[in-house]
């Protein structure tokens, strides 16, 4: 799975990696966390935005929020097969950008976090659907979910998932809604293209309330 994440990125690479309008506010962040609102990209009408939204899908036919507390990734595997998930994919993706991720390994002492990042120090991008829902009150929810696969040789000694991580090559076919949908399903399965380097890091990162770049910082075991 990919549960936390990082983005700490200038306003400008991220427009210039997204061909995007740069973005007024944009804060590095060393622990985002589900539910939280995060940064994507995504079109509509033939024109790429960047765009808030809440991580964690609520599809447009829930009855309350609280499913997407459940729904912050997507097994690629089953995309085409979920009712949670299967419009969004074929109608509604998006791009996630991200410095690295976290994940933990199982210890005798307990779980050890681990990240993962480019070697290349290259902005990645997650393979991500979107959603709105109509909350009871009236006010329109946009949210998302990041895809994961199978992992690879770098994270599979740490975990067995990873996120899906889309080439810069495939932005514009992914993002497209006309895009074939046999295709972008065998890019998700595809061994991801991004060569990782992995090291441990703080225990501190296990709590939402610590955003700090220490979280990165290698950790001596």
């Amino acid at each position: 799975m990919c549960g936390r994440y990082t983005l700490a990125v200038s306003a400008s690479r991220l427009s210039d990696r997204f061909a995007v309008e740069p973005p007024l506010d944009l804060k590095p962040r060393y622990n985002i966390a589900p539910t939280q609102v995060v940064v994507a990209v995504r079109e509509t009408n033939r024109r790429r935005e960047l765009v808030s939204l809440r991580w964690g899908l609520i599809p447009a036919w829930a009855k309350d929020a609280d499913i997407g507390n459940r729904l912050i990734n997507a097994r690629s595997e089953t995309i085409l097969e979920k009712p949670s998930f299967r419009a969004a994919f074929q109608r509604r993706r998006c791009l996630i950008p991200a410095s690295g991720f976290y994940e933990w390994q199982a210890l005798p002492d307990g779980k050890q976090p681990f990240y993962f990042t480019p070697g290349d120090d290259t902005l990645m991008a997650f393979a991500g659907l979107w959603d709105q829902w109509r909350a009871p009150d009236g006010s329109l929810v946009e949210s998302c979910t990041i895809l994961t696969t199978t992992a690879n040789v770098v994270v599979a000694p740490i975990h067995d998932r990873m996120p899906v991580i889309v080439p810069p090559d495939f932005d514009a076919v992914w993002l497209d809604p006309t895009s074939d949908i046999r295709q972008l399903h065998e890019l998700c399965l595809a061994p991801p293209p991004v060569m990782l380097r992995c090291y441990p890091v703080s225990k501190a990162v296990n709590q939402v309330r610590n955003d700090s770049e220490a979280l990165i910082q290698p950790q001596v075991q």
